[in-house]
């Protein structure tokens, strides 16, 4: 009997008759059917698909933030609006002037409308209403922020 020829390192070694390794007798390192690449091939798209999935709730989170930050902003303009108001209100000299400060103190895209509640007897009340704008254009306006500061007369 002669003995087996030594082998190189990384070569595959003698055959084996197929056994029970695998599924259908494959051996343990074939990968699905189809070839290697065929797993891949299967789920080429799918984080696109899954990403298409979440984009609109990501957009409506996204708006939905957005729109809480302008309704804080036209609060935040409205009590500006009826502070300015009132406080130029409050003056005898330029009493007159209320509405004109009034819109002065807000920012030009945002509609404002000043009412004057009490005229310097003892004090001067002015009511400022912003409408908060929406930031889609699909909806309507979410509504209105209001207003009233009251001042003591000179």
């Amino acid at each position: 009997m002669t003995p087996a020829p030594a082998q190189r390192p990384g070569t595959p070694g003698p055959a084996e008759p197929p056994g029970p390794t695998a599924p259908g007798n494959r051996p343990r390192c074939a990968g699905p059917p189809g070839g290697p690449h065929a797993r891949r091939d299967r789920q080429r798209g799918v984080t696109a698909v899954e990403f298409a999935g979440w984009l609109p709730i990501l957009l409506i989170v996204a708006f939905a933030g957005i729109q809480l930050g302008v309704a804080g902003f036209a609060v935040q303009q409205a009590g500006s609006a009826a502070r300015a108001a009132a406080r130029v209100a409050s003056q005898e000299e330029v009493g007159h002037r209320w509405a004109e400060a009034g819109r002065a103190a807000t920012s030009d895209w945002l509609s404002v409308s000043l009412s004057m509640g009490e005229a310097c007897g003892d004090v001067a009340t002015v009511t400022a209403s912003v409408e908060v704008p929406s930031v889609m254009p699909f909806l309507p306006s979410p509504g209105t922020a209001r207003r009233t500061v009251t001042m003591p007369c000179d």
